[in-house]
């Protein structure tokens, strides 16, 4: 059975940054006077620098550090700064990225980390994994600590696009097709499903099938995302791997990225929203629920939106399996032709 650990705590309201060390001081002693790290990059310190004034000021012994890339070898660099000053608390203040780069430095360290997400648009904000970039194009998912807490500001998440949105939404329904393939793996031999991580991550998809707010920005919807986001990430801390939230929909999106970086640039979960499309009707499973809950959202899926071609939509399914060779899923065993593929893609031209 795999050890994991879970927050101390889960917060999701209006003005919570404001509010740190008072939330916090109940789990870690005298948080406001250990010496910290503030993580972030410079655009977001453009957008938000009074909050993150505020932040620091609740901190006396802090200073900021501006990220330049999120790769390995910047996060290891953070971890020895981190080390070497003696820093106790790291905050990460951004999305998916930025979190990511805090998380893996925080562990490899050893301090305490609060993720202060400004989008809800994946599950990095709870998620054991981060991925980082590695040589070339080339990113890599490295195993790392969940936040000791998670607090979400509703404020700060209202003023984001809305397709940062669309494409939490779409991080968060890519889980049933990654749970199917996690079964699939199981029937092989391959994984070994833990079913409490399973009912978790399948929680988080069923909160999306049923659109309860009209407004994507209403604080109860944001609320709702925040939950499943952190949910999906929870399931993965409990059954030790990624597998609870991603299956062969993430390695279309790993193919996407790591082979046509210089073609298209999609959103994660927008990506994967689109891998699940198709990852469906691999698995030979019911499409209409995912069809639905696409068009529910309106989360763009249409391939040549996003300058995604033919020709790269059937490669990138056909160099999917490639990017993660030790995953077995449903392209292990299905028919990636250039015609079936080619159908498809035509489909979702139709359909999206």
């Amino acid at each position: 059975m795999n050890s994991f650990r879970i927050p101390y705590h889960l917060i999701v309201e209006e003005g919570i940054f404001s509010r740190i060390p008072d939330v916090m001081g109940d789990c870690i002693r005298d948080v406001a006077s250990l010496k910290t790290i503030i993580v972030t990059e410079e655009n977001l310190k453009g957008l938000f620098g009074k909050i993150l004034d505020d932040i620091a000021e609740d901190f006396p012994e802090s200073e900021l550090y501006l990220i330049k890339k999120a790769d390995y070898d910047s996060s290891v660099a953070l971890a020895k700064y981190i080390t070497m000053n003696d820093i106790r608390l790291v905050i990460g203040f951004g999305g998916g990225t930025v979190l990511d780069l805090a998380k893996f430095a925080a562990f490899v360290s050893k301090a305490y980390l609060i993720s202060l997400p400004t989008t809800l648009s994946n599950d990095s904000l709870a998620s054991p994994v981060a991925v980082l970039g590695t040589e070339g194009k080339a990113r890599k998912s490295f195993r790392c600590t969940i936040p000791d807490a998670i607090l979400v500001d509703v404020n700060v998440i209202v003023s984001a696009p809305e397709r940062q949105l669309l494409s939490g939404i779409g991080d968060t329904i890519s889980k049933y097709t990654a749970l199917n393939d996690w079964k699939i793996a199981h029937t092989q031999g391959n994984s070994v499903v833990d079913d409490f991580a399973y009912m978790i991550s399948k929680m988080a998809f069923n909160s999306m099938l049923v659109r309860r707010h009209e407004n994507l920005k209403d604080k109860d919807f944001i609320k709702l995302l925040a939950q499943a986001l952190v949910m999906g990430g929870l399931a993965m801390e409990i059954a030790g791997s990624s597998r609870p939230s991603s299956g062969s929909e993430h390695l279309f999106n790993h193919a996407l990225e790591e082979n046509f970086s210089e073609e298209v640039n999609v959103p994660h979960g927008i990506a994967v929203a689109m891998g699940s499309y198709g990852a469906v009707q691999f698995q030979n499973r019911n499409v209409a629920k995912i069809r639905k809950v696409i068009k529910t959202y309106g989360i763009p899926v249409k391939p040549s939106d996003w300058k995604i071609t033919k020709e790269i939509f059937t490669k990138a399914w056909q160099q999917a399996a490639a990017t993660r060779a030790d995953r077995y899923t449903v392209l292990n065993e299905t028919d990636l032709s250039d015609e079936r593929l080619g159908a498809l893609y035509d489909e979702m031209e139709e359909i999206f």
